[in-house]
């Protein structure tokens, strides 16, 4: 809205204050500041406004406002005088107002830093959570504006205002004066009151995804009249799957007399349907949208799915369209899932919902499944019904215009019917909050995660998304800290999700592998290998093998404390007539399944070759076939042995997927187990991957099986048992969360840095900033303790001579131009100079080679003592945050991208596995007999430097390089640091839908 006359240009209409908000019951709304043009809107507001609420609000009756009250009321100067509304179908619900006060509470203007505060709410809202939002926007609009403290008189009886200031989080001072409650609140925000927002969108945006996933009503809007096209095919989906609400068939070009459509009510217009519609499904062409949600937010639908395509996916102008769309629906308090959507599904018994074009409701499972794409959706859904698999939810979110998988994430995280959530992503509109969201709820369940769009830079059509920079590496390495299984393809992601839901976590990565075939044994031991696990030796069971040789096998490796999880493989047999027997496939799984009833804990997968029915059978797990009658002597499979004895002897490394071995982290070593990971499933078909029922199952009670996923090639099943190891250990290492070590408080000048930055970012007028000179860095470092060794300038030999006499020999003469810089390989570096004539001698040479001094900025260092050349850094992505890099110093790394990353602020634990999950980690270890290099101070150094762009996001880059580590200590011998204005964050400040 636009500022009228009347208001000072200086303090223009603040547009960066409005905020679409989810409210405590699912519902939308959105909050801006009252402008003189919301007279009539407030006045209509305060007449629906009950006695007692204005009583509570002026101490006083106070039956209507005065002309006076109005105009006070809506005239603010922005700065000293604000009032912000929650607006529904642009009218007013609730209103907020501040006052800048002095110590006398007398009206004021800054340097005051207090400010008295008011609240009124309609009655139909109050329970909602609108007083509680509104306090999270009026106390950022307040921290902007210099105001520190809030000050407010509640009567003692008004309990749901105390309740509200008091939930808020922050530090209060409360007394009771002249017969009412004084209350003081310091606005900085605390711990517990982001904690406390947190909560509430938690709880606010899963509500609003369970309003969609569980209508207690639904209309078609669209529905053709005849068979055929999208909104005829919705109609008769949900129809199918036995949707146990309200349907509604609505389209306006119906006969007036036409009453029902396939046996539901046929309707022209929402307006004629007498009862509550919960959900609609919008199937009109896009033209014709704003009239159907029109006629949603006036008879007050909750939700839309939109399958009307031709928004941005169409260029800039569907673009517009798309935020109109979403701006119209959140005007009303809807929520959207579109456009450009192929539907919802919740098979839960009491909803059995199939809002979507898929013709089939998938069974009923305990894996949740949210897609960007209509076609990954369709053959994600395709694939896991062709292999038993059953959903709990399903959400094809289309152009994700509202709805995202960060919805998804907060509704997957305290869903009971869910306990693997899958996500297919193109996107990331908020990279920082789906970190967070997703380390919360893998902490519960697992998130398997495919990215699309990796490598192309930009985003697909019809996202309006920010687009981040990041490498898809970095994505990756963000993601698995967070405890996120990322996999590259979905079949990957179907495959993990089959072994996630059906199976119990592995306690360690030792595998069993047994079946009738040495071939394929062999080929799933070296894949094993390749994963980083550490099979046993096959057992070969031989071909002659039984069902009931495989129950037997299997149940003694179940039992077997050396294993943590089983792979069992099978090839059809072959009869007396030399034929492949087929049908065997259903009583392979019941002895199969059998053998897991016995009550262990630990995961297993089948492998098969052509083996009929045996996926399907392991799926169904119905079989009472008896087992046929056979016999034979297991042997054990001897792979060669150096293979057999490197996964053998290696009890606390870890295996990259070229057979690298690497230290595994202290805190890796000693972490304890997370509570029920070494639980089965609770019931037959539900996994036990950790979740509190599992941790609180009967450890006397046996632990009935989940279904066995099957697989056709051994690469699969393994791979998809590597993913829950590497998440099994992350879970039992998060149960324990790392921490910042405090000695780092007694070497840190955090003031003393804030003052140098400030000062460097003073005299620089860009607002891209600036970088530090080599001392500028040094000093704003050692403010943090970390110290670079000096260097001084050598324009000319002489120059070099008298630098290298101060620093004393032996000395290093390297050249800083930025196209020589930390290129050894070039010839720009001449080290372990021992003397004045070696010096002399090293710089012609140098000038004589690269060119002359003014173009290489020679300069000369001290040498440091041998060890890892490292390269540590630090940077800041608008959209993911601050980023923590570490990796080796040279070509190789550098060429074969081996750097490990993590979100800052990183912790002692961060720290340890950064280093450590490089493939190159060894060399720090002691690799061919060198010595090992102190990794203790190389952690410090980089809890040094998150602690310092965490504290400081005017730091948006800091390079290390090289950091040389040594068998004791490490020296910093150079450091790049650039300051600029900090980036807006999206993850802090009040809550608020994003807009894109």
């Amino acid at each position: 809205m636009e500022p009228t006359p009347e208001q000072s240009p200086h303090h223009a209409y603040p547009d960066h204050w409005e905020a679409d908000v989810v409210l405590r019951d699912g519902g939308t709304a959105r909050i801006r500041p009252i402008t003189t043009d919301d007279a009539e809107r407030l006045v209509s507001f305060y007449e629906q406004v009950s006695d007692e609420s204005k009583y509570y609000r002026f101490f006083a009756p106070y039956p209507r406002l005065s002309d006076r009250d109005v105009h006070r009321f809506t005239h603010h100067d922005y700065v000293d005088r604000v009032g912000l509304a929650v607006t529904i179908g642009g009218e007013f619900i609730g209103t907020v107002r501040y006052d800048r006060i002095d110590d006398r509470g007398r009206p004021a203007s800054a340097p005051a830093d207090e400010a008295e505060v008011a609240f009124l709410v309609q009655d139909a809202h109050q329970g909602r959570g609108v007083a509680s939002a509104l306090l999270e926007h009026i106390a950022a609009v307040a921290r902007e504006r210099g105001i520190r403290r809030f000050a407010a008189e509640v009567l003692p009886a008004n309990n749901k205002m105390i309740k509200v200031f008091r939930d808020g989080g922050y530090t209060q001072r409360r007394s009771f004066e002249d017969g009412s409650v004084h209350l003081t609140l310091d606005l900085e925000p605390t711990e517990k009151s982001l904690a406390v927002q947190r909560g509430r969108e938690q709880r606010a945006e899963a509500r609003s995804v369970q309003r969609l996933l569980a209508p207690g009503s639904v209309a078609v809007i669209g529905t053709g009249r005849t068979p055929g096209g999208v909104g005829r095919t919705v109609l008769r989906n949900l129809l199918a799957a036995g949707y146990t609400g309200r349907t509604y068939a609505v389209n306006r070009a119906f006969d007036e007399g036409l009453a029902t459509l396939d046996g539901v009510p046929a309707h022209r217009s929402l307006g004629e349907i007498d009862e509550q519609v919960d959900l609609a499904v919008i199937a009109v062409p896009a033209h014709r949208v704003p009239e159907a949600v029109a006629d949603c937010g006036e008879h007050g639908v909750q939700g839309l799915v939109v399958l009307s395509a031709g928004y941005a996916e169409r260029g800039a102008e569907g673009r517009e369209l798309q935020r109109e769309l979403v701006r119209q629906a959140r005007s009303y308090g809807m929520r959207i899932i579109g456009p450009n959507a192929f539907g919802i599904i919740n098979t839960a018994e009491t909803v059995r919902l199939n809002a979507s074009l898929a013709p089939e409701s998938p069974a009923r499972g305990r894996i949740g499944l949210f897609t960007q794409s209509g076609a990954i959706g369709i053959a994600l859904l395709s694939g896991l019904h062709r292999r038993g698999a059953g959903l709990s939810s399903f959400i094809s979110a289309g152009n994700r215009a509202d709805v995202s998988g960060n919805d998804f994430l907060q509704y997957s995280f305290e869903d009971p019917d869910t306990d693997v959530a899958l996500l297919y992503l193109e996107s990331l509109g908020n990279p920082r909050k789906f970190t967070r969201l997703a380390r919360r709820t893998a902490a519960v369940k697992p998130v398997v995660v495919v990215k699309g769009a990796r490598h192309s830079g930009t985003n697909p059509p019809g996202h309006a998304v920010p687009v981040s920079r990041i490498p898809d590496t970095t994505v990756s390495a963000l993601m698995r800290q967070a405890g996120v299984i990322r996999v590259d393809t979905v079949t990957e992601m179907v495959d993990a999700g089959l072994l996630l839901a059906g199976q119990p976590l592995p306690a360690g990565p030792r595998v069993a592998i047994l079946g009738n075939s040495e071939s394929l044994g062999l080929l799933t031991y070296d894949a094993c290998l390749a994963e980083g696990l550490r099979p046993r030796p096959p057992i070969d069971l031989t071909t002659a093998a039984s069902p009931q040789d495989f129950r037997d096998a299997l149940a003694e490796a179940l039992a077997d404390g050396t294993c943590d999880a089983v792979i069992v493989t099978a090839i059809p047999w072959v009869g007396e007539n030399g034929e492949a027997e087929t049908g065997d496939g259903q009583v392979l799984a019941e002895a199969l399944t059998k053998a897991v009833a016995g009550g262990s804990a630990k995961p297993v997968a089948v492998v098969h070759v052509e083996i009929g029915g045996l996926a399907e059978a392991l799926a169904a797990a119905s079989s009472t076939a008896s087992p046929r009658p056979r016999t034979a002597a297991p042997r054990t499979v001897s792979p060669e042995a150096g293979a057999d004895r490197a996964a053998a002897t290696a009890p606390e490394a870890t295996k990259d997927r070229a057979g690298t071995t690497a230290p595994a982290t202290p805190a890796a070593r000693t972490a304890p187990t997370a509570p029920g990971t070494a639980t089965a499933t609770a019931a037959f078909g539900t996994p036990a991957s950790g979740t509190p029922a599992d941790a609180t199952a009967d450890p006397e009670t046996p632990p009935r099986p989940g279904r066995i996923p099957a697989y056709p090639a051994a690469e699969r099943a393994v791979r998809a048992l590597a993913e829950a190891v590497k998440y099994a250990q992350w879970r039992r290492q998060a149960a324990v969360p790392g921490k910042i070590p405090e000695f780092l408080d007694d070497t840190i000048d955090e003031a003393g840095a804030a003052a140098l930055i400030e000062a460097q970012l003073a005299t620089a007028p860009d607002p891209r900033g600036r970088p530090l000179t080599h001392d500028e860095a040094r000093e704003l470092l050692g403010r943090y303790g970390i110290d670079v060794r000096p260097t001084l300038p050598a324009p000319d030999p002489e120059a070099a001579v008298a630098a290298a006499a101060r620093l004393g020999y032996p000395v290093a003469l390297k050249t800083t131009a930025p196209h020589l810089r930390h290129r050894a390989d070039l010839g720009g570096v001449r080290l372990d100079v021992a003397d004045e004539e070696a010096l002399r001698r090293a710089y012609g040479e140098l000038t004589d080679l690269l060119g002359k001094p003014a173009e290489l900025l020679p300069v000369v260092q001290a040498m440091a003592p041998r060890g890892v050349d490292t390269v540590v850094r630090a940077s800041i992505d608008a959209a993911a945050g601050a980023i923590l890099s570490f990796g080796l110093a040279g070509a190789p790394s550098e060429l074969l991208g081996d750097t490990a990353h993590r979100l800052v602020p990183a912790t002692d634990r961060d720290a340890a596995e950064l280093i450590r999950s490089i493939r190159a980690a060894p060399v720090l270890f002691g690799w061919r007999g060198s010595a090992p290099v102190d990794t203790a101070a190389l952690e410090e150094l980089l809890l040094r430097l998150s602690r310092l762009v965490d504290d400081h996001p005017e730091v948006v880059s800091v390079a290390l390089e090289p950091v040389v580590v040594a068998p004791q200590g490490l020296t910093v011998l150079g450091a790049s640091v650039r300051l600029a204005p900090p980036p807006a964050r999206s993850d802090v400040g009040p809550r608020r839908l994003p807009n894109y």
